[in-house]
């Protein structure tokens, strides 16, 4: 039968402890790294070398988080009205750039400007530019 020192003994807890931390440790930022990547993957759904422009009634508006949607229709590059599924910020990015849920109403006549989808029978754009010819008002920036 093997014998141990006091203080051989003392190290094992110790060295299992470490290890265990560091197991932890590296799986929290693993898996942080995973959500943030998945999460602001617009490449995957936009063309972002891409701009279109769309000009439509506003049918709704969506101020929310993790990103605000507004809801326009207009028409389609063959001419035909569709509603198109617009992202836009987070109702917090928003509000520091003065957006906030009264800024536009259903019936609101708007211009976007954005990147299309992948998918054309999706009718998606990701926001770039919003205005309102109306009276003027307008957004413009980056949604992330």
């Amino acid at each position: 039968m093997m014998k141990f020192s006091r203080k051989e003994m003392q190290k094992e807890p110790k060295m299992k402890r470490t290890l265990l931390f560091l197991v932890v440790a590296a799986a929290s930022v693993l898996s942080t790294q995973v959500n943030v990547y998945a999460h602001h993957s617009f490449a995957a759904t936009y063309f972002e070398d891409q701009k279109v422009t769309i000009q439509g009634k506003l049918v709704q508006f969506l101020y929310r988080n993790p990103h605000s949607f507004v809801h326009v229709e207009a028409p389609d590059d063959k001419g035909e009205m569709q509603t198109w599924a617009v992202e836009w910020g987070a109702g917090g990015q928003l509000s520091r750039d003065g957006v906030t849920r009264e800024s536009l109403k259903p019936g609101d006549v708007v211009v976007i400007t954005g990147n299309p989808g992948r998918n054309p029978d999706d009718h998606r754009i990701r926001m770039q530019s919003i205005t309102r010819p109306s009276d003027g008002w307008n957004w413009k920036g980056v949604v992330q």
